[in-house]
């Protein structure tokens, strides 16, 4: 078994990530705050000239919450849930179209 990741606040990075861009070298950096290796606060400071500070930012774990979901019929307009509706009777006729047709053609 592997160890778990360790994680490092934004402030951590974000004054590691400036001290290594005034100058100071990877491998001391990486030494003096305990990191790994040098390719730790490589990445950040790639992320970091990528995408800001912003990227430093601890991202979420586990997975998304479930926000595609329809909302439930009640908050839905009347025309949009009777389009809806319209949509689903539309497509079950055409399966049971299909079904019939292949019925009659076992019959055959």
């Amino acid at each position: 078994m592997s160890k778990p990741a360790k994680s490092y606040s934004f402030e951590f990075k974000l004054a590691l990530v400036e001290r290594f861009l005034a100058g100071e070298t990877g491998p001391d950096l990486a030494a003096e705050a305990g990191l790994s290796s040098r390719q730790v606060l490589q990445e950040w400071v790639r992320a970091y000239r990528r995408d800001g500070a912003e990227a430093l930012r601890p991202k979420a774990k586990g997975r998304p919450a479930k926000s595609s979901a329809p909302p439930p019929p009640a908050e839905l307009p009347e025309l949009e849930r009777l389009r809806r509706e319209n949509e689903r009777l539309r497509a079950e006729v055409a399966y049971l179209g299909k079904l019939r047709a292949l019925r009659d053609q076992g019959r055959r």
